[in-house]
């Protein structure tokens, strides 16, 4: 009979259904999201892995007709990094990278979707001047990691030169051997991070589809009395009510599978926090799936019993129609209170004693939560009743929630749980964020890139290229290699560095007596070189480093250099990247023939920022200079891909509940204004200003969600604290990320208010007051 009545109850039965049907199907669908993100985070590692373009031995890999040589080409565009490789197969066998079904031609490229729809827009003409080749075909699905990523395969000559272990390499298959893989060890606190991440997120979704089941529970209550009248129980009424609600909730179900398929196939074009998936990724678990689809019907006809429990529902009427009872505080300080005794244990642990107990964490960070759907209610309703002088907007909202306080409170817990975790999160992360920080040693003041040239290269043709690009306002060039008493092969006994620049890039790495042309320096200072001295002596000949171009693992017979007599000493200090040089200074003019072809090249860039892209006219004269040099702009500081990843998909489940937050909001607000359509059109009928209603509306929604707010920052900061002292962590208040996490739910209330106003202006028509 509750199914009946839910669906077969005439035009407002079907909209009542169907309010609670997208309520819990909202939920619904990032439950089944939730479910899925296990299997997309390892199909991801999975196809990262398939396409590993590495040797992974120490022993060189011969050319056969089964080998490949590639060389990576990694840049950035802007933001967007993009994913590249120069390949040149040495036979018909050679293995094909996963995504391709033929080599690329020299000259030719294979493009990802994503970056050959990025090559034809406007606005990237320096890209493309970047990448001359020519487009023959895309790379396809099991070759990329998602749907946006921008990535390249193209066909070069020559390759096999160019290897040197690092930037090319020769290979006779893709992916990663099972002897190489390993586990990382646990991080407490990366572990902790996950843990409260999952539960901030999933928290406001159960909170939101307990919501969503009580939907027009007010009309809900007076049908039931009308069963009392004609002769059911109590018992028999309530188990009606709980079908009522089943059938909504299995409503939610379908709607909810449908979202989550239609979301599916929409999440190829969309990339968040610069992670895209391809809707293949999305299959959620078996288990988990099964596990949403009994649990969400029965916590729907639990809310609803749990609901009733409080209504007394009689033949003439339900006794919610007076004032109800005040509520009583002490029972609802008992889940927060709870969920501190359960976190108690584990503070101050930080990362000295292991891992952190999980279902402690999870049943601790749950209970402070729920606790807010606990307390909210109660302080919503001490609030508003000793609310009252004001204009008639003002009144009319204040009475409204002085009848239905409890209406207002559910409609606000979800966004209330949602931003007191978020505020607790931003704490965590803010907190521990020094951990996973650390300083590059780069000093950004004097350089701001770096540009590594191709062992051999000729540095000054490169540099001069270089100092020419708009906005490129000094250039820093140097060589570097090692010198030994003896050849590389026959294992010297001392072993020293060498440095080759100009006076002025030599004085950035140490602190010199004079400097001209031709001079030799020896450094001193620097940690860990003991054995400069002894290879300083005039007229001894030092052997410099060669590796075998055949194995990078040996070396060939090297290039030797005598040291002059005349050598000057110099003193080490911090180079551009953090380091102090020690062994040999050399200025141009000392270096002798056939040296300069096993050296190193990089070359520092003092960059204008104020130059409209001129990190992109670098990388683009970087790539023409050669296609193997590689590029890095400089950070002061670099973080953990793990700490990263973490912050990443917070922000991207983030951004997924607070669309939750906003559609859910918006039904819950569009269901309320039907209920009171009739009171309304009444209120029109009698002469109330459009305007004044209209005010009460957005007073009824912005004096719960205020209080909600301030509720969910005080839990928030407690929860945060509390995280913060089980890690070890000092306790200090993000004040701007508080002020963030508040600002973005109230930005959500006004988007909501905003969009039902259409909506309650069509209902304050005089018409409505029509009824059958």
């Amino acid at each position: 009979m509750g199914v009946r009545f839910a669906l077969a109850g005439g035009r407002e039965g079907w909209i009542r259904a169907l309010l609670t049907g997208v309520g819990v199907g909202l939920g619904v669908a990032l439950l089944l999201l939730c479910a899925a993100l296990p299997g997309v985070l390892s199909e991801r590692d999975r196809r990262e892995e398939a396409r590993l373009d590495w040797p992974f031995s120490s022993e060189a890999v011969p050319k056969a007709d089964d080998t490949l040589v590639v060389a990576r080409t990694n840049t950035w565009f802007r933001d967007k990094n993009v994913r590249g490789r120069l390949m040149e197969p040495e036979g018909p066998n050679a293995p094909l990278p996963p995504g391709l079904s033929e080599f690329p031609a020299a000259g030719e490229m294979v493009v990802s979707p994503a970056l050959k729809e990025l090559l034809a827009s406007d606005g990237t003409g320096l890209l493309r001047e970047r990448l001359p080749y020519d487009v023959t075909g895309t790379i396809g699905e099991p070759g990329l990691v998602g749907s946006q990523e921008l990535a390249y395969y193209a066909g070069a000559e020559g390759l096999a030169e160019e290897i040197d272990g690092s930037t090319a390499v020769r290979l006779d298959r893709f992916g990663t051997p099972p002897e190489f893989t390993s586990e990382e060890e646990n991080d407490p606190v990366i572990m902790l991070l996950v843990l409260v991440v999952f539960v901030v997120l999933l928290t406001p979704v159960a909170v939101f589809i307990a919501t969503a089941v009580r939907f027009g529970g007010e009309r809900r209550d007076r049908r039931l009395a009308a069963l009392r009248l004609v002769g059911s129980d109590a018992a028999a009424t309530r188990r009606i009510a709980g079908g009522e609600a089943l059938a909504g909730s299995l409503l939610g179900l379908v709607l909810g599978t449908g979202f989550f398929l239609i979301g599916r196939q929409l999440a190829a074009s969309v990339e968040l926090f610069g992670i895209s998936v391809f809707p293949s990724y999305l299959n959620p678990s078996p288990l988990l799936a099964l596990l949403v689809a009994v649990a969400v019907p029965a916590a729907a006809v639990l809310v609803t019993l749990l609901a009733l429990r409080g209504v007394v529902i009689e033949p003439l009427g339900v006794v919610r129609t007076v004032r109800p009872p005040r509520r009583r505080l002490w029972w609802r300080l008992l889940p927060p209170l709870a969920g501190l005794v359960m976190l108690y244990p584990m503070v101050g642990q930080g990362r000295e004693n292991g891992d952190f107990n999980e279902y402690l964490v999870v049943g601790g960070v749950l209970l402070l939560l729920i606790g807010i759907t606990a307390l909210l209610p109660w302080f919503v309703e001490t609030v508003v009743s000793r609310l009252g002088k004001g204009g008639l907007s003002w009144q009319l909202a204040v009475r409204r929630l002085q009848l239905s306080s409890g209406s207002a409170a559910r409609m606000v817990n979800g966004i209330a749980v949602a931003v007191a975790g978020a505020i607790a999160l931003q704490m965590l992360f803010a907190g521990v964020e020094g951990d996973y920080t650390e300083d590059t040693g780069l000093d950004v003041s004097l350089a701001q890139a770096q540009v590594g040239l191709p062992a051999g290269h000729p540095l000054a043709p490169a540099a001069e290229k270089l100092a020419d690009v708009k906005g490129v306002s000094r250039v820093y060039a140097l060589s570097h290699g090692y010198l030994a008493d003896k050849p590389w092969g026959q294992e010297p006994e001392n072993t020293a560095a060498l440095t080759v620049a100009d006076c002025a890039t030599l004085r950035t790495v140490a602190k010199l007596p004079s400097c001209r042309d031709g001079d030799v320096f020896t450094v001193s200072g620097a940690e860990y070189d003991t054995s400069t001295p002894a290879l300083s002596r005039p007229g001894l000949d030092l052997h410099l480093e060669a590796p075998d171009p055949s194995d990078p693992s040996r070396y060939a017979e090297g290039v030797t250099w005598t040291v002059p007599a005349g050598v000057k000493e110099a003193r080490s200090i911090p180079d551009p990247v953090g380091h102090e040089r020690g062994g040999f200074l050399l200025t141009p003019g000392a270096v002798t023939a056939g040296m300069t072809d096993t050296l190193s090249s990089q070359i520092y860039l003092e960059v204008d920022d104020s130059v409209p892209y001129a990190m992109e006219h670098v990388r683009n004269t970087a790539a023409a200079i050669d296609p193997l040099t590689s590029m890095a702009e400089w950070n002061a500081t670099e973080r953990s891909d793990t700490y990263d990843s973490i912050r990443t998909g917070l922000f991207v489940g983030a951004a997924c509940v607070l669309a939750l937050i906003g559609a859910s909001l918006l039904v819950s607000q569009l269901e309320q204004l039907r209920e009171r359509r009739k009171l309304l059109s009444a209120l029109v009928a009698f002469g109330t200003r459009r305007r004044t209603l209209s005010l009460s509306v957005l007073w009824q929604t912005a004096v719960p969600i205020g209080l909600g707010l301030l509720l969910a920052s005080v839990v928030g900061v407690t929860l945060g604290t509390v995280l913060l002292r089980m890690t070890s962590t000092p306790v200090r208040v993000d004040w701007t990320s508080l002020l963030q996490m508040t600002g973005f739910g109230a930005g959500v209330v006004v988007v909501v208010t905003l969009l039902s106003l259409p909506p309650l202006l069509r209902m304050m028509r005089p018409d409505g007051l029509r009824t059958e």
